[in-house]
């Protein structure tokens, strides 16, 4: 696998390397970056969380604290109160006596201390004197026997505080002393406990849990507002103490009147939650980041990578024969030196491609000039104008039209040293060998023109039609195998822009081995090989012979050129 992805890397264009690099190598301290402000980001919210809790749970042991001072100070103003101990210890002469205390001494007071503190439900006083019931203001003391803190209370002259089993209701009591008389008077106060402990419902909007336990740690007051995915089915102080809740944070504190601790505890994810919106912001940064390092890589990596690009590109163009380009480069880093290089290299290559292209073409022309110079003009057609006078005389037309035909062949051929001539004058030089050739073949062959005339006056080099129906004839019509008389084709038409000229036989073909070999074999004489050369020297690489054939069936050659006036160089 990671060698097929190391292949595939290497296998990616230079640019798209340059931007995977950029965006890899840029990513990583961009998501370190990212995770650490996110840890940090998540570490700070966590501790402003706890620094919250503690001080909205010191803010409500306070308040408890004013609370319970607030009761115990009432509670000290009853019991220290001179009329009320009066009013319990003396002895009454009648009930209209005992009616004066209850309205002018006891209930005043009562009631004053009931509008002041509206959690202070019921004020009692249980009492063993002999003042006479009076509502639920005084009653007898033993109406507090069945009562669980009434042992407590005539064990104790500190106020203490006691909270009914169903959590609702909490009495502050207190015995009265008396050091003159031997009564006993126990003070109750009922608070409602759940309306006093109100503000712990409200310290949060919600997912938040608060816990009060008195001094044998006991749960005297709980409170839990949480979602069901926090909900926790057990929450005690020895949990809260000992081993925390898992998940929660807890913070604790204790009052200062009372040995009473109070539990506030919230879920850390609850917390954490908090921090969604710094995670979006901080991916939102990433991909930012991330799209500015892409879209600057592509514009770097094209500056970096255009010359690399251009470079590649004329290298192209070489490889596929083309030594005309034009690059250049004004850097002098190592690509601009490079650039420059190849330049150098291509304009040397391509003087020697010229050098060794017209060395060719003069190589031929010579080599043409040495075919045409073995022959003397002059003696020749002196000598061939003899012959035609002499069989005329004599009255041998076979041998003066040979003469003719001799004397118009070489004459076209040798085309008076120059290498160009016309198709016209090619097709005269041919046709005076072919009847040349059927003279000496006693006719034993045909031959069949079919010349497009609009072409006539093109330029071609000469000696290009000749050697090829000379190759038909030698080696095709005089191995005939198949029955009736042999046949030569020369045709000659356009073909858009170009010229193409079609020389078939019925002769006795080749194999496909031998037909793929004819242009690539060397040849003894002035053979197709030289001709299909010559065009291309003249034309180019598109330009040449091609060669069909069916062994014992015939063959034909198509020569394509072109426009010499395009394609070559006119040579004189």
């Amino acid at each position: 696998m990671v060698k097929k992805l190391r292949q595939q890397f290497h296998n990616l264009k230079f640019q798209k390397k340059i931007i995977g690099i950029s965006v890899v190598i840029s990513l990583i301290p961009i998501s370190l970056l990212g995770l650490f402000s996110y840890t940090r980001m998540r570490s700070l919210l966590i501790e402003r969380e706890k620094t919250a809790l503690q001080e909205t749970l010191h803010q409500e042991v306070m308040q408890l604290d004013h609370k319970i001072e607030s009761y115990l100070s009432i509670m000290n103003l009853i019991t220290w109160n001179e009329n009320i101990r009066l009013a319990l210890a003396r002895k009454y002469d009648s009930n209209f006596d005992m009616y004066l205390t209850y309205r002018d001494t006891i209930d005043p007071l009562f009631l004053t201390i009931r509008s002041l503190e509206a959690d202070i439900t019921a004020i009692t006083i249980y009492t063993d004197t002999s003042i006479h019931p009076h509502g639920n203001v005084l009653r007898p003391l033993t109406d507090a026997q069945d009562k669980i803190w009434f042992e407590q209370a005539c064990s104790t002259t500190a106020p203490f505080f006691s909270l009914s089993p169903d959590g609702q209701t909490m009495y502050l009591l207190c015995q009265m002393h008396y050091s003159y008389v031997p009564y006993t008077s126990i003070i109750c106060m009922t608070i409602d406990f759940q309306s006093a402990m109100l503000p712990a419902k409200n310290l949060f909007s919600d997912n938040y849990g608060f816990l009060l336990t008195d001094s044998a740690g006991e749960v005297m007051y709980q409170y839990t507002d949480l979602a069901e995915n926090y909900s926790v089915s057990e929450i005690s102080p020895e949990v809260l103490l000992d081993a925390g809740l898992p998940g929660y944070i807890t913070e604790t504190d204790s009052l200062s009147n009372f040995d009473w601790t109070a539990f506030l505890y919230r879920p850390a994810s609850f917390i954490s939650a908090s921090a969604i919106n710094i995670t979006y912001i901080v991916l939102a940064m990433i991909l930012l980041c991330v799209a500015l390092i892409v879209l600057t890589s592509t514009l770097l990596s094209k500056i970096v990578v255009s010359p690399i690009e251009a470079l590649s590109s004329c290298m192209e163009q070489v490889e596929q024969g083309n030594y005309k380009i034009d690059i250049a480069s004004d850097s002098s880093d190592e690509v601009g030196h490079l650039i420059s290089s190849f330049k150098q290299m291509v304009d040397t290559l391509n003087n020697l491609v010229n050098e060794v292209l017209l060395s060719k073409i003069r190589q031929q022309k010579y080599e043409l000039e040495i075919l045409q110079s073995q022959i003397n003009p002059h003696f020749l057609y002196n000598s061939l104008s003899l012959i035609n006078s002499k069989a005329i005389i004599a009255g041998q037309n076979d041998i003066s039209q040979m003469a003719r035909l001799l004397s118009t062949f070489y004459r076209t051929m040798l085309n008076k040293g120059q290498q160009i001539t016309t198709i016209a004058s090619e097709l005269e030089n041919t046709k005076s060998y072919i009847s040349i050739q059927q003279m000496m073949h006693s006719h034993s062959f045909d031959v069949v023109y079919d010349i497009d005339d609009s072409v006539l006056d093109y330029p071609i080099p000469n000696l290009l039609i000749q050697p090829l129906a000379e190759n038909a004839i030698l080696h095709g019509l005089d191995h005939q195998e198949l029955p009736g008389k042999a046949i030569l084709s020369i045709s000659c038409y356009r073909e858009e822009k170009d010229i193409v000229f079609k020389i078939m036989d019925n002769g006795c073909g080749m194999s496909d081995e031998e037909c793929s070999q004819i242009l690539t074999k060397d040849s003894k004489g002035y053979g197709v090989k030289n001709v299909h050369q010559r065009i291309q020297l003249y034309y180019g690489e598109e330009y040449g012979l091609t060669f069909h054939s069916t062994k014992g069936m015939g063959t034909y050659v198509l020569l394509k050129i072109g426009d010499l006036c395009i394609h070559g160089i006119i040579i004189s």
